[in-house]
């Protein structure tokens, strides 16, 4: 193609201008314009293009309120994602996880496209609540969703883990793995005889075939789903914790404000993937918001826990201050 010229004459001009007008303005297609003006479509085509190189075009992208496209830019910079999702909220102090809920269950309808080995940490109230509002899929867009953690607490609550999994399954057409074994357990041998029970290594296998992580992030209290469950890290733990200086977790695994691993008492007695396996994900979405979850966020993002984030615009904010 012939390079756009230096300085067109002004006949030139009036015609591109004058195409761009009924394209953009107007909205007349391009067949029409050629019809109109007894040009041929590749012209249109070209003269429209120009336009752009030129200037005499130029694209604006208005975000509408409640959208937060440059904060999300500026924490895929600052905080080295690959993406980030930032949603609005009533207000301070309110529950966010409607709205992350909702944000997840949109997210993950746009960009499950099929044959994806999906991870899901079952003991988040926020991931809990986006599959009651995700859309089932009409097609099959996984191939499988994998427990990445084993349960915790009281049988009731456990159920919530293992319909997570399963009702995740349902709505992606994918085939459920479950964890069945507790999360914490209470000795190193203990973890690895129940390891290799059948269905437990059927799961643990099934984590090396990972694709997406679907991640919450914990602070270091428990969260409310936890305390009801009778959380199984205790007082002591906790005090252990903060003395390594850990600011969260994810699948029970802790990290400090770098995101560093800390070396918990009982990383050994745990149940669930590891950290360089989970890190190995190619997409590592961590669902999380609230002011008391801003040190855990941002570990998880400076370890590489998550690669990308689905918060509130307040957490958002207070994450680009550091």
């Amino acid at each position: 193609m012939a390079a756009t010229p230096s300085t067109p004459d002004p006949d030139h001009m009036r015609l591109l201008v004058k195409v761009a007008r009924m394209y953009h303005e107007r909205g007349v297609r391009q067949p029409e314009i050629a019809a109109r003006l007894n040009l041929s479509q590749p012209r249109v085509s070209r003269l429209l293009k120009e336009a752009v190189d030129r200037g005499v075009v130029r694209t604006v992208v208005v975000p509408p309120e409640g959208v937060h496209a440059e904060l999300e830019d500026a924490l895929v910079e600052h905080c080295g994602l690959r993406d980030a999702l930032v949603v609005e909220v009533d207000g301070p102090g309110v529950d966010v996880i409607p709205a992350l809920a909702a944000a997840t269950a949109t997210y993950l309808d746009a960009t499950l496209k099929g044959g994806d080995t999906i991870g899901v940490s079952s003991w988040s109230s926020t991931l809990l609540e986006s599959v009651k509002v995700m859309r089932a899929k009409t097609t099959s867009v996984a191939h499988e969703v994998v427990q990445l953690l084993g349960g915790s607490g009281s049988p009731e609550v456990q159920l919530h883990a293992t319909r997570l999994t399963s009702r995740l399954a349902e709505l992606t057409g994918a085939q459920p793995v479950f964890a069945p074994s507790a999360a914490l357990v209470g000795s190193r041998e203990l973890r690895d005889l129940l390891s290799r029970e059948p269905a437990m290594a059927e799961a643990m296998q099934a984590w090396s075939r990972l694709t997406v992580a679907l991640l919450g992030i914990g602070s270091l209290d428990p969260s409310p789903l936890l305390r009801r469950s009778g959380n199984a890290i205790t007082a002591e733990d906790q005090r252990d914790l903060r003395k390594l200086g850990a600011v969260g977790d994810v699948c029970a695994r802790y990290f400090d404000a770098d995101g560093e691993p800390v070396d918990a008492p009982f990383n050994d007695r745990i149940i669930g993937i590891e950290p360089d396996r989970l890190r190995a994900v190619d997409r590592r979405i961590g669902v999380a918001g609230g002011m008391d979850k801003v040190a855990a966020i941002r570990g998880a993002a400076r370890g590489g826990w998550i690669n990308i984030l689905i918060t509130d615009v307040e957490v958002a904010r207070e994450l680009l201050r550091q």
